[in-house]
C-alpha cells in the first residue's frame, strides 16, 4: 500500500476564461467540472485556453444550434 504522502497533491490550476475573462479552477486530476459536461464539448479556437462553464455551455449551444442549421 501506498503511503498516502508520498501521492504528491495538485493545487487545481487558476485561470482565465479565454472569452470572458472569468478566474476559475481546472483540477487535473479528472475531477474537474467540465467533466460533468457532456461529452460532446467543443474544442476551443485556435489560440483559446480552457473556458469557464457558462462559456463553455453558450459555446456548446451555439455549436449544437450551428449543426442543427447545417441540418435543416
Amino acid at each position: 500500500m501506498t503511503n498516502p504522502q508520498e501521492i504528491p497533491v495538485q493545487e487545481p490550476r487558476r485561470l482565465a476564461c479565454s472569452r470572458c475573462g472569468a478566474e476559475f479552477g481546472c483540477d487535473l486530476s479528472g475531477s474537474c467540472w467540465c467533466a460533468e459536461e457532456t461529452a460532446r464539448l467543443p474544442m476551443p479556437v485556435k489560440g483559446e485556453d480552457c473556458l469557464c462553464r457558462a462559456c463553455l455551455r453558450k459555446a456548446a449551444a451555439e455549436a449544437a444550434h450551428s449543426a442543427d442549421e447545417a441540418q435543416a
